[in-house]
């Protein structure tokens, strides 16, 4: 497979000389520190050290995979322990929100970045180093736009009292929008409150056309037997 970043390098970057090796871990080292800095900056768990080892760690099982030949198999044990790290690190919050999952596939993303550095696919590394860094920085404005054209939200309600249940139902019910699901979360169980996961449909034309969820959720909030709600 020709590399044509690796064509302009030299023949030496497609080697296993200690040049070429060095020079894949510090790209590695690069890509790594770059993506976990975006991490970092979005205060997430897994950051800027998480990110370098990963990506390196990945380099360094292929070109030991290149160094002994035959099949891929430690490659194959880091990506798969990478994927056993990045899962364990996806978390459930008491608001029944999953956090980490971006981070958790980033990780995992991170480690094949290292693979293809490791095998010198130079070319292949930075134009997925670039796929990657796009998605974890330039995407989540999109796709904040799309879930704000949605019909179709969920929320997480806390009420005062289980009997001002019904009044939410009512409330909703008159704003034009319709209740698709209503989950007891037992999260909050002896904590005075009823707490809810309410997945909601705006089935009003001018809610439709006029209305963000933000802006719903804040004409909810000031209902007085609401203590909290918040979109998930």
């Amino acid at each position: 497979m020709y590399d044509p970043i690796g064509g302009l390098l030299g023949t030496w970057s497609a080697g296993d000389g200690l040049w070429a090796i060095a020079f894949r871990l510090a790209l590695a080292l690069t890509f790594g520190a770059v993506l976990g800095c975006e991490r970092a900056a979005k205060r997430h768990a897994a950051g800027l050290r998480t990110f370098v080892l990963v990506c390196m760690s990945g380099t360094a099982a292929m070109t030991l995979d290149r160094a002994i030949g035959g099949l891929p198999l430690i490659s194959a044990a880091v990506v798969l322990g990478i994927a056993i790290i990045s899962t364990n690190s996806i978390l459930f919050s008491s608001k029944s929100q999953i956090r980490g999952l971006t981070t958790a596939t980033g990780l995992w993303s991170c480690s094949l970045l290292g693979l293809a550095l490791g095998a010198g696919l130079y070319t292949l590394a930075a134009l997925g180093f670039a796929a990657i860094l796009a998605c974890l920085s330039w995407l989540p404005a999109f796709e904040t736009y799309l879930k704000d054209r949605s019909n179709h939200f969920e929320v997480h309600l806390e009420l005062k009292s289980k009997y001002n249940l019904q009044d939410f139902v009512t409330t909703i019910r008159r704003l034009g929008l319709k209740i698709d699901d209503i989950e007891a979360n037992p999260a909050y169980l002896n904590s005075g409150l009823s707490v809810y996961t309410v997945a909601i449909t705006i089935s009003s034309q001018e809610l439709k056309k006029y209305k963000t969820h933000k802006e719903i959720i804040e004409a909810l909030r000031c209902l007085e037997y609401i203590y909290y709600i918040g979109e998930l």
